[in-house]
C-alpha cells in the first residue's frame, strides 16, 4: 500500500528518458552487441554475407584467435538484433562457426546530463566511431563497479568520473584512442554495469590508455571486475551514414 494521510512511503516517479544539457531529453538510444566466433580460417565469406544483408555491422579479425572473428552489430530498436541480425548470424556462413558466448557483450548508449547535442551523442557518435575506416583497431571490454561507488555522494562520484573523463578526452584529442561508452545493467550475462569500446589507428595507444586508467580512483578503488577483453582489427565495416 503506497502512502497515506499519516505519512507512508512517498510515490516513486519513474523517468527513463536520457537527459542532456539545456533541458534536452530523448527516449532514443543505440543498442550495440558483439558476438565472437572461432573456426573461421578465412573471413571473406563472412564479410560478403554481411554486405549482402545490408545490416550495420563491423567484422573484426580476433587478435587472440587465428581462426577467430568478432561481429559488432547495432540498432536503435533491440528487436532488430533479436530478429534480423539473429537470422543473418544463424545462417551460413556464420552458422557453421563455433560461437563463444563468454565473449558476447551488449550495451546501450546513455547520457550523463552534460551532452550539448544529446541525440548525436546517443545515436550518431557511436556509429561514426565504430565505422570510421581510419580507426581499424578495437578493444572491447565490460566492467563492473563496486557497491562502494554507489554509496558515494553525487559530488564524490563526479570527481571520480571527471578524472577518468579528462584522461579519455586527452587521448581522443590527440587522435590516439576514441571511446564508446555503453550501459549494460541487466543486459550482461555476467552482471556488468558498462561496456567500453576503444578504437584507433594503432593498437598500442589503446593498450596505453587502459594502462593509464589503472591509476585512476575509479579503476584502482571502485572497480569490482574488468574484462574479458576482445581485441580486433577491422576486416569489413558497413559504410558510415
Amino acid at each position: 500500500m503506497s502512502g497515506s494521510a499519516h505519512g507512508g512511503p512517498s510515490e516513486i516517479r519513474v523517468e527513463v528518458a536520457e537527459r542532456g544539457a539545456n533541458g534536452q531529453t530523448s527516449s532514443r538510444r543505440l543498442f550495440m552487441q558483439l558476438q565472437v566466433y572461432g573456426g573461421c580460417p578465412e573471413p571473406k565469406a563472412l564479410a560478403a554475407a554481411l554486405e549482402r544483408s545490408q545490416i550495420e555491422a563491423v567484422l573484426y579479425a580476433d587478435l587472440g584467435d587465428p581462426r577467430g572473428v568478432g561481429v559488432l552489430t547495432f540498432a536503435e530498436d533491440p528487436v532488430f538484433l533479436a530478429t534480423r541480425v539473429r537470422e543473418v548470424l544463424a545462417a551460413e556462413p556464420f552458422g557453421s562457426l563455433s560461437h563463444k558466448p563468454a565473449l558476447t557483450m551488449i550495451g546501450r548508449s546513455y547520457a550523463s546530463g552534460f551532452e550539448t547535442d544529446l541525440e548525436d551523442w546517443l545515436l550518431r557518435r557511436p556509429r561514426r566511431t565504430v565505422l570510421n575506416p581510419a580507426w581499424p583497431w578495437a578493444v572491447w571490454y565490460p566492467l563492473r563497479r563496486t557497491g562502494a561507488f554507489a554509496k558515494l555522494s553525487a559530488q564524490e562520484q563526479g570527481s571520480v568520473l571527471r578524472e577518468h573523463g579528462t584522461i579519455g578526452r586527452a587521448y581522443g584529442d590527440a587522435d590516439l584512442a576514441h571511446d564508446i561508452r555503453l550501459a549494460c545493467h541487466g543486459l550482461d550475462q555476467h552482471d556488468n554495469d558498462f561496456l567500453i569500446g576503444l578504437v584507433g589507428r594503432e593498437l598500442q595507444p589503446l593498450s596505453h590508455l587502459v594502462q593509464t586508467m589503472r591509476r585512476t580512483a575509479q579503476t584502482s578503488e571502485y572497480m569490482a571486475s574488468l574484462g574479458p577483453f576482445f581485441v580486433g582489427h577491422v576486416v569489413w565495416q558497413a559504410p558510415a551514414r
